[in-house]
């Protein structure tokens, strides 16, 4: 039987047909007043997504391009910076400050766990000489997602950084009501763009830190870029990715005419959807069961059932690509993407096919019974098609 292929990772995810067909449209010279148009646009939607008036810098990168850069910006060789480390992306900024040479403070849980922001000022307080705290906000290998808004108060005297790759565009984030100082993200997952951008928001208090800070940098230096914002119009610094910035311009444009508050909204019920599915099949999730986490559902593997199996059978058999764990989890969990563009019909769909697949592999598995609870979900809600 034919099946469509249907995208559920955590990232890259579905790009709109309006994004797609963008990118096909002949390029433009980037310094042009056309380009200078375009980009004018995305900047200044990008802070209506981030929830700020800062900056808000766009490279061609990934968004872990973005966080080196943050890396480079704001420190010297040797300062002192804490990492809230609860997933495979709490441990990569710990890796890529202690690649620069940074003293790291990590704050260690267990994958799934959600961060204590009573030991993140505790830590803080115990140690003056500290610069700067780091945390993700949807820790995309676990799905988790951290409580930012009480992140950021318990770490109001240092610098604020946020990763905020998956969760930009799908988990509440409000930056400067919240007073976090740096955010970086990526084009691959909420903001349904293809892979290959990475943004970082600078408020006042970041940028002072970076004039001081002494770390080599060149094509992320922050003072470029912001040098560039200023011409009119707007450049970056280097060569932009066009085509991408252009596609983003789409991409934005559809989150701000669906509104960013509701926005928010549809990605609480996604979540909340995939996790009932995950609970009607019988299996247990992995992480809060929480409406926080609206970005990616994880659940764990059944008992005597191969995870990587699993995954592979979701796709080659129902056209769905899911995700499985990362690192230590790998072949443990499986993990559901919801951040970006989804609507009911694709979640009803990837609980449907993981019914099938467990039946197929003899886990025993009630047929329509996990499909049922995420209808339901989206019954309750009002919500139509």
């Amino acid at each position: 039987m034919m099946n469509k292929y249907r995208l559920m990772s955590p990232g890259p995810t579905p790009i709109p047909p309006e994004v797609s067909a963008a990118g096909a449209l002949p390029i433009i010279h980037h310094r042009t007043p056309e380009f200078g148009e375009v980009f004018t646009r995305v900047n200044e939607a990008l802070k209506r997504v981030f929830l700020t008036e800062n900056d808000v810098f766009t490279y061609a990168a990934s968004g872990t391009g973005a966080f080196e850069g943050a890396v480079q910006n704001l420190f010297s060789p040797g300062d002192k910076i804490l990492v809230v480390n609860n997933g495979n992306f709490g441990g990569r900024w710990v890796k890529v400050g202690k690649a620069f040479g940074l003293e790291v403070t990590e704050l260690k849980y267990d994958w799934g766990q959600k961060a204590d922001n009573d030991e993140v000022a505790e830590a803080l307080a115990n140690d003056p000489e500290i610069k700067a705290a780091v945390c993700v906000l949807s820790e995309t290998s676990t799905g988790t997602v951290n409580d930012i808004e009480g992140f950021a108060k318990a770490a109001s005297n240092v610098v604020t950084i946020v990763d905020a790759v998956s969760g930009l565009g799908a988990c509440e984030l409000r930056t400067d009501d919240w007073g976090i100082d740096v955010v970086v993200a990526g084009s691959q997952k909420a903001l349904m763009t293809p892979p290959g951008l990475g943004f970082v928001s600078v408020s006042e208090r970041a940028m002072r830190m970076h004039e001081e800070a002494k770390m080599p940098r060149f094509y992320f230096d922050w003072t470029a870029a912001k040098k560039a914002y200023a011409k009119d119009p707007a450049q970056t610094a280097w060569t932009p990715a066009v085509s991408l910035i252009i596609q983003l311009d789409v991409a934005l444009r559809q989150l701000l005419d669906e509104g960013v508050e509701n926005v928010f909204g549809r990605h609480v019920l996604l979540g909340r959807a995939s996790r009932e599915g995950i609970k009607g099949m019988g299996l247990s999730l992995f992480g809060p069961d929480e409406d926080l986490n609206s970005a990616v559902t994880a659940a764990w593997v059944p008992e005597g059932v191969d995870g990587k199996q699993l995954v592979r059978m979701i796709f080659r058999e129902h056209g769905i690509q899911i995700a499985g764990g990362q690192a230590d989890m790998a072949g443990r969990i499986f993990r559901i993407g919801h951040c970006g563009y989804f609507d009911a019909f694709d979640i009803i769909a990837t609980i449907a096919a993981t019914e099938l697949a467990l039946e197929s592999l003899d886990f025993p598995v009630e047929l329509g019974k996990g499909v049922g609870a995420a209808q339901r979900v989206f019954s309750k809600s009002g919500v139509t098609a």
